[in-house]
């Protein structure tokens, strides 16, 4: 048994390239044709294509006239309205000729002869007679047939996670089932003497097991199963057990364990488990002693990682490292961190040497975004997580940030 020694942490650059690079070697999860609502959460095993041409005909796209523009190169100009289409009626039945018309409605189809479309602000009817108070251009207020897709053409690739954009899309090229990946199922495993599940009541000295609930929901949030197991005590024998039954599924996420203190055992098990180590600490606030490795028992390799027992940490590293292992085991694209910027809206100050992932609150207008730092007592300090809606990023040279300074941050 190796227990791996700890030698310089990593910069979160460096651990999340290769948490990445990692990722990006895993199988993913086995496809299966789903009904198209079921799919939403999982990544497409398929390209959907489109079935015919998008849109299938020149559309309009705004109320108003069908014209030809060449005639309304002068203006006031009077055209002879011939018809009127709405959306789905046959435009075969019209051509627009000299100095004639056709009254259309959003979504109609662009009837023959006509190439433009007035909106009708700026008509004024008298019967079969249109008077037009304003020039149009080729082209204006109508999308060409094919210009959004061709028939054929690859419109969401696969590994696209499946949402409403993906639903719509997949609905309008005829498509009631999706080839999906199914959701990999991760193993949960808190570890701790002090914890007591959700529905006992704490001893004096004891907390109940935040972390595996939090972390189920972010599995599941994240297009993953979770598998909750039971609270692993500080009792290497035992914890073996429970290690040696995560790794069974496809992914596994321990919380706790992985400091310097006297009954971490997490590393030292894996060790004996025959563990290869990633890394086992990370230059970041909260989340500095999180474990990424792999297990290899009877030809199957897991990955996992080892993630700090208190809360906000557990909840940072998930987003920060394990997101990119989830996507990759459940056939999706790995997506990037989503960082945008903001401005503070007060003096923070914090110590050098360490990323700070920090919980913050993004407020403001459109036209000036604001973030604030939400006041904590450390990582343990749940009231502040469920009160943030982003983490402010502090660069690991930047002691001090004034109001106003602009800053990055991270949304979730």
């Amino acid at each position: 048994m190796r227990v791996p020694t700890k030698s310089a942490l990593l910069s979160f650059a460096e651990a999340r390239r290769m948490v990445e690079q990692h990722a990006t070697k895993l199988s993913a999860s086995t496809p299966e044709f789903v009904d198209l609502l079921d799919a939403v959460g999982l990544a497409l095993a398929e390209d959907l294509r489109a079935d015919r041409d998008f849109p299938p005909f020149p559309r309009a796209t705004r109320d108003g006239y069908a014209v030809r523009a060449i005639d309304l190169q002068a203006v006031p100009a009077e055209l002879h309205c011939i018809g009127m289409l709405k959306a789905g009626d046959e435009a075969a039945g019209f051509r627009v000729g000299v100095r004639q018309a056709v009254e259309i409605m959003t979504g109609a189809a662009i009837p023959e002869g006509a190439d433009a479309v007035v909106m009708v602000e700026y008509t004024q009817a008298a019967g079969d007679r249109v008077a037009v108070k304003r020039s149009v251009r080729a082209g204006e207020n109508v999308v060409a047939a094919g210009v959004e897709a061709h028939a054929g053409e690859v419109v969401v690739p696969k590994g696209t996670r499946v949402q409403h954009t993906t639903v719509a899309v997949a609905a309008a090229v005829g498509r009631a089932e999706l080839s999906v990946h199914s959701r990999p199922q991760v193993a949960v495993l808190a570890t701790g003497d002090e914890l007591v599940d959700i529905n006992l009541p704490p001893g004096p000295s004891e907390i109940r097991n935040s972390n595996s609930y939090s972390l189920a929901a972010q599995v599941d949030e994240a297009g993953g199963e979770a598998l909750i197991l039971p609270v692993a005590r500080d009792d290497a024998a035992e914890l073996a057990l429970l290690l040696r039954k995560g790794l069974e599924s496809d992914l596994l996420l321990l919380s706790g364990g992985v400091s310097m203190g006297k009954y971490d055992l997490v590393e030292e098990v894996l060790a004996s488990l025959g563990a290869e180590f990633t890394f086992t600490g990370v230059a970041i606030q909260p989340g500095k002693p999180v474990v990424f490795g792999q297990v290899a028992i009877d030809g199957k390799s897991t990955p996992f990682f080892g993630l700090p027992g208190n809360p906000v940490s557990t909840m940072v590293t998930f987003e920060l490292f394990v997101r990119p292992v989830l996507d990759a085991l459940g056939g999706a694209s790995i997506e990037p961190l989503r960082f945008v910027q903001a401005r503070l809206a007060e003096v923070f100050s914090t110590k050098t040497g360490l990323t700070r992932f920090l919980p913050g609150r993004l407020k403001g207008s459109v036209e000036l975004p604001e973030v604030e730092w939400v006041r904590w007592q450390g990582s343990g300090d749940l009231m502040a997580a469920v009160k943030s809606n982003c983490y402010i990023v502090v660069p690991p040279n930047r002691e001090r940030l004034e109001a106003g300074d602009a800053v990055t941050v991270l949304l979730t």
